[in-house]
């Protein structure tokens, strides 16, 4: 049985999100313990996990809460086979087997020598965002455990952030801070994007996940930041990430500007002024470009 603490940083799913659900669907319908706090049992975890893959997929939760386990997983091979390209490149295929083989440190070898051969961009390109993609449907087929995402999750970061230390830094502009709204821990997106950012030689400020709006727009101020950048997985409320945009779009002057990203922003019918939508790791350069041939006049020089 794990607490609700324990289920949000498992599945990925926030604990307004599983309340919001428990309340519209019915499920889950965690048990009680002696203080009243909600406890999960196994197959409600398992349960949620593959929802959450497939919201992250593209699914609608109303569409899922009523189905059973095994529906559920068949509905996710159906997709994962319907999305599969006719074959795995052969570096991707080469990592899960790793993963699979629980080698930790010949997998971080292998991810550091891709990096090596191919550059920070291509890299997090061409193969981190579809390898991000290739370990889901693997877990959903049940050829990856959970703690093998886990692991995988935790070399990319590792990798990433060593690339990113690793780079000289020019100190100009955009300055962008990075960041999550509360009830959004996940930060690989984020990581990914600062890597692309780093690339290009961008100074960026990364609070990390789930910081309080008062604090990113503090935080903006402080560090003078040109850019605020946002990220959204499926699984976040559609209202309470518009409404958050919208009350961080007012506190920023109105010369910063927001980046939202992440696969939530594609269900985002109007953002207001000032707010870019990223729509993919591909977006970010001219997403950037385009930000650097607005504000030329500006630049020093």
């Amino acid at each position: 049985m794990l607490s609700i603490s324990q289920v949000e940083r498992d599945t990925g799913l926030s604990k307004d999100t599983l309340r919001m659900w428990e309340r519209r669907y019915g499920f889950p319908q965690p048990g009680r313990d002696p203080s009243g706090e909600r406890l999960y049992d196994a197959s409600q975890i398992d349960k949620l996990r593959l929802i959450k893959r497939l919201m992250d997929a593209g699914q609608r939760p109303g569409k899922l809460m009523n189905k059973s386990f095994q529906e559920l997983s068949e509905l996710g091979a159906q997709q994962t086979v319907e999305q599969q390209d006719d074959s795995l490149p052969a570096a991707h295929t080469d990592l899960i087997k790793l993963l699979q083989s629980h080698d930790s440190s010949a997998l971080e070898q292998h991810l550091s020598q891709l990096l090596l051969r191919q550059g920070l961009q291509q890299f997090v390109l061409t193969t981190v965002a579809p390898l991000n993609v290739a370990v889901g449907e693997a877990w959903v087929r049940g050829e990856l455990a959970i703690f093998d995402e886990h692991l995988y999750t935790e070399h990319v970061q590792d990798v990433l952030r060593a690339a990113i230390q690793s780079m000289p830094r020019r100190q100009e502009s955009p300055r962008v801070l990075l960041t999550t709204l509360p009830h959004e821990h996940h930060g690989l997106g984020l990581l990914m994007v600062e890597t692309l950012l780093a690339a290009e030689r961008v100074p960026c400020i990364a609070l990390g996940t789930q910081t309080p709006l008062s604090d990113i727009a503090t935080a903006a101020i402080a560090h003078r930041a040109d850019i605020v950048a946002l990220s959204f997985s499926a699984g976040f409320p559609l209202r309470a990430a518009a409404a958050g945009i919208a009350s961080l779009r007012q506190e920023l002057a109105e010369s910063a500007t927001v980046w939202v990203g992440g696969r939530l922003v594609a269900r985002l019918k109007q953002l207001p002024k000032g707010v870019c939508r990223i729509q993919s790791l591909d977006d970010v350069r001219p997403a950037l470009n385009a930000w650097r041939a607005a504000n030329s006049r500006s630049a020093p020089g």
